[in-house]
């Protein structure tokens, strides 16, 4: 029976990029996959791009290419990546340069756009399915519209020959989906191969997550070797059917419980778990020990997807101002609960008021409240206080009560810092499936 072997290279932007080097130089991989793109990440990069045409990729993808395609290109290894995110013809273009840089010419890079419906949704009128409101309510401060695309235009982009495909937002488990449909020959309403094909993508696209990274608690389940933690990589057959797995003497472990831990993240209704592709339906999954560092993955089904798609709206929501002040030493507890009180007149004497507050005393109810709250430390504790605001100027001003308590009191504290960030927020809507238009724009290292 054929096998396809691929692997997780990445499970979000800022991820590892040695794990991915393991993979393309040790993992004998068919396909690596780089998962870089979370819903807020693109809104972040359609921002970039507004201000270089040129901009608006994942900051690491040169970074990435430059470690990985050495190896790719001598052992046949196809990359695919969201890292395209706001830009993905630019990011092709890099890719480019960057392949000639290392003496790789004849690279086939496939750049796939169509996710972008930013000007469709700011004329629309269209209800958020996660939160009250429309579309329309954003007017001026909508940022971006993107569309989660299925894995039909990179499974094409590889029926065309792709060395590298770089798209944008696409759906996380179809990238992984994509070359089993074009390796296998799996029919776009194949749901039953499917919903197997989407299972495979879920368990590998948070990459160290199901070799034991989210999973490591000391005391209650032990991982060794995080430090240089192995990403995943699965072994799947035609039939859909997938050994996970990881770099033998890699750090880590792949075991049922890492695999069950992950088979449920992110998953609202196992028996309904809504893709561009698919319903996929987890419920029938059977995991099986197979040897060491190796589990079988068998089962699960999918239904017909909705021909729906959804779209990751982003929108600015105000401004962040933060500043933080410690206190140290004796009665470090009682002189920081003094300046949280000092600070809280300080914004009614001054008029400032917020849409959120956060008055926190750092280890101390920074993360509980109420009863499970309150435990002293009496060495030291440091006070943030964090409020969203309408203007940059509020925000600025929330910094600089803390900084005041310098010199006006309580005593003794120091290493005051503060900062002011402008809110990107995230809703989401649905769009008809055939209202969008994939492309694929080719390049040639």
């Amino acid at each position: 029976m054929k096998t396809l072997r691929i692997g997780a290279g990445a499970g979000y932007s800022g991820d590892r990029i040695e794990p991915a080097v393991e993979l393309a130089e040790r993992g004998d991989l068919d396909v690596l996959v780089f998962e870089c793109l979370a819903e807020r990440t693109i809104a972040l990069a359609q921002q970039a791009r507004s201000l270089d045409p040129e901009a608006g990729y994942d900051p690491l993808l040169a970074d990435r290419l430059r470690a990985v395609l050495p190896a790719c290109a001598a052992r046949g290894t196809t990359i695919i990546t969201n890292m395209g995110a706001a830009n993905p013809a630019a990011a092709a273009r890099k890719a480019v340069a960057i392949a000639r840089q290392l003496g790789l010419a004849g690279l086939k890079i496939a750049a796939v756009s169509g996710d972008d419906v930013t000007d469709m949704v700011r004329h629309a009128d269209l209800a958020f399915i996660d939160r009250a409101g429309r579309t329309s309510d954003l007017g001026n401060r909508l940022i971006s519209a993107n569309a989660y695309l299925g894995a039909g235009p990179i499974a094409q982009a590889l029926a065309g020959g792709a060395d590298i495909v770089i798209a944008g937002r696409i759906s996380d488990p179809a990238m992984f989906l994509a070359p089993l449909m074009h390796r296998f020959g799996w029919a776009d309403d194949d749901w039953a191969r499917l919903g197997k094909g989407t299972l495979v993508g879920h368990l590998l696209e948070c990459a160290g997550q199901v070799t034991g990274g989210y999973f490591a608690d000391p005391g209650r389940k032990d991982v060794v070797g995080l430090a240089r933690l192995g990403f995943p990589l699965a072994e799947v057959t035609e039939d859909g059917d997938a050994v996970i797995t990881k770099v033998a003497g890699s750090g880590g472990q792949v075991t049922l419980a890492t695999c069950k831990e992950q088979l449920l993240y992110e998953v609202h209704d196992p028996a309904r778990y809504l893709q561009p592709d698919v319903v996929a339906d987890f419920t029938g999954v059977r995991l099986e020990a197979a040897g060491t560092d190796r589990v079988a993955v068998r089962g699960g089904h999918g239904a017909a997807r909705t021909g729906q798609l959804k779209v990751s709206v982003g929108y600015r929501d105000g401004f962040i101002g933060e500043g933080q002040i410690s206190y140290a030493g004796a009665g470090a507890f009682e002189r920081a609960a003094l300046a949280r009180e000092i600070v809280e007149q300080r914004f009614a004497l001054t008029g400032l008021d917020a849409e959120e507050w956060r008055l926190d005393l750092m280890g101390v109810d920074a993360v509980h409240r109420g009863a499970a709250s309150g435990r002293r430390n009496d060495s030291e504790v440091r006070l943030r206080v964090a409020g969203r605001v309408a203007s940059q100027a509020d925000a600025t001003r929330i910094g600089n009560e803390v900084e005041t308590l310098y010199t006006n009191g309580p005593a003794g504290g120091g290493g005051v810092s503060k900062s002011v960030r402008e809110v990107v927020a995230i809703a989401s809507v649905l769009i008809p499936e055939d209202i969008v238009r994939p492309q694929i724009e080719w390049h040639v290292a």
